[in-house]
Order: C-alpha cells, then structure tokens, then sequence
C-alpha cells in the first residue's frame, strides 16, 4: 500500500470515529451551565441581545446561561477566550461585524482568526447606520449632497467614532462608490463626534439608528440614507443608500452567536433551531424593535458566507483607502 493511500485511509478512519462521538456528545449536550461571552461592556446592544436570547435558551435547553462580559482589546479578550475553550458546546460568544472589520485589518490576528478559530452558530439582528448631516448643510437628499461633495473635494468632513471603525468604513465606502473625497474626522467616543457634529463643526456622519432617531424628528439632524438593504423601522421615511441614488451600497450591522471550532455539528444545528425559534417570538421582535433593530434568521453556513463576504469588503476598502491602525 504506498504511503498516500495509507494516509487517506487513516483519514477516512478518523472521520467515521469523529462522527459517532460529535454524535454521542450532543445527546449528553448540555451537562452543565452555557456560558455566552459579550466581549462588550454592559448595557449595549449586544449585550441586550444576549441577555434576552440566553433567558429564553435557558429555558429551551434546561440549563442556565451565563452572561460574562469581558470588554477590551477590541474585542480580544473576550473573543480569544471563547476561541480556546472546549468546543464542546458550553462555551458561546457574541460576534459583530465590527469582527469581520478587525479581521480585515488583520487586528488580533495573532491571538485568534475569526473563522479559522470560531464557527458561527446563528444570527441575532441587524442593525442599520443613517446617514446623517447638520442642518446647515445644503442637502436635502443623497444626490444633493454627493454632487456638493463633488463639487467642494476635500471640503465636506464626517465624524466616525475612531480611524477603521465601522462608522468610518462606512464613509470610505461611499466615497468609492459616489467619487467623492471627504475629509474624516475620528473621535475617541460617539458622544463627542455626535456634541460636533449638532454644533455644526463637522457636517456629516454615519450614526447608528438608535440615538439619531429623535435628533432627526426633532430637525437637529437631517437624514439622507440607511445604511442597510432595507429601511428602517425606525426611520420608515428616510430610503436606504441604494434607493436614494448609491446602488449597490448596504451595510448592515450584524450580531450572532459564535462557537470555538470543532464545536460537534450537531450541537451548532440545535443551537441555530433553538436561537431562530426565539427570534420568531412576538415579544423578542418588539424587543429589537425598540432597540431600532430587526431579527434576523440565518443558518450557520448563510452566517458564516455573510462574514466572509464582509471581510473580503471591507479588506478592498481598507486596503484602496489605505487605513492603517498604526
């Protein structure tokens, strides 16, 4: 037998022992308490999303669920302790779009990879960004304000909460979409770019929905576009991006659930059946409702493919805009 045959053989052999203990694991599963890692502070939307989603799957699996949130890092500490505990389905982590970024920038890459390390288990919500401007501002909508940037390059600023930040790459992107050159203007807080941008010393921002919503009812702000491929509960009359004259352009912000690698199949397919049938209840959707978000329902896989589509985006824009953390 030569030694490539002999190889594969043992491969094959390996496999079909690997099945009926993945098997055998996930009817034992769980024997003991779920911890689900926030690698966030308490209080924000992710760490909302847990608390709701790990109420109601305690009650589904019949053991407690333990929120342990562990900011810092960007995210690293929290999400490499996830990537090295035991894939054995007791140990979960809340991961965002603001990995798939980090991922692309090569951010903590020494100390885990996104999807090398973790397997993605199940969405939560997605959450859109509006694009807002001060008043002052001559634009009414979209198209108004990209021929004005067009027509004052390097004049028109936007407030992003940090260089690389979500908020930031959403600006870079429109402005290789639209053509257009702006001048971005990173803050340390959102509250500080958000104090600036009221008082009119920058024109523009991406926002999360949540926290623009009244400033834009009440005229403080103008609303030009969601981010996302859809409008907006919030902002029912405010058109995405793409409609409103940028085809093309949908930025989403995603939040799901993420397991360390070699998690047995079978459990990550319970995980996603249990965590959807939550997010189709009445009250957990009024829940992200009022958090300016909406549910989303997503297997593994269409997780997994959104997040690699993400990085691969947001390495291009990384990589033409030239934005470096360093």
């Amino acid at each position: 037998m030569s030694l490539q045959r002999r190889h594969f053989n043992l491969a094959l052999a390996a496999l079909a022992v690997a099945a009926p203990l993945g098997a055998a694991q996930a009817q034992n599963w769980p024997s003991r308490p779920i911890r689900l890692i926030v690698p966030f502070g308490a209080g924000g939307a992710t760490d909302i999303y847990a608390r709701i989603v790990g109420q109601h799957l305690q009650a589904a699996l019949g053991q407690p669920v333990v929120i342990e949130n562990r900011p810092g890092g960007n995210f690293a500490i929290g999400t490499e302790m996830a990537a090295k505990a035991a894939p054995d389905g007791h140990t979960l982590v809340m991961i965002t779009s603001s990995h798939s970024v980090l991922e692309a920038m090569g951010i903590n890459r020494s100390k885990y990879q996104l999807l090398r390390d973790l397997v993605p288990v199940a969405t939560l919500s997605a959450a859109e960004g509006v694009l807002v401007v001060h008043p002052s501002v001559p634009a009414n909508n979209l198209k108004e304000f990209i021929a004005l940037a067009k027509s004052k390059p390097g004049q028109i600023n936007y407030a992003s909460t940090g260089t690389g930040s979500m908020l930031h790459l959403q600006g870079e992107l429109m402005e290789s979409m639209a053509g257009v050159h702006m001048v971005h203007i990173p803050y340390k807080t959102g509250g500080s770019a958000r104090v600036d941008l009221l008082e009119g010393r920058v024109q523009a921002m991406f926002h999360p929905v949540t926290g623009a919503t009244q400033l834009i009812r009440e005229g403080k702000l103008r609303a030009l576009g969601v981010t996302g491929s859809q409008r907006s509960p919030a902002l029912p009359e405010v058109p995405t991006i793409a409609e409103a004259g940028l085809p093309g352009y949908d930025v989403p912000v995603l939040i799901g659930v993420a397991a360390p690698a070699g998690t047995p199949r079978p459990i990550v397919e319970r995980l996603n059946t249990e965590i959807s049938a939550i997010l189709r209840r009445p009250d957990v959707q009024e829940a992200w409702a009022k958090a300016d978000s909406r549910t989303l329902v997503m297997s593994p896989e269409q997780f997994k493919s959104a997040l690699e589509s993400e990085i691969t985006k947001w390495g291009k824009v990384i990589r033409e805009a030239r934005i470096s953390m360093e």
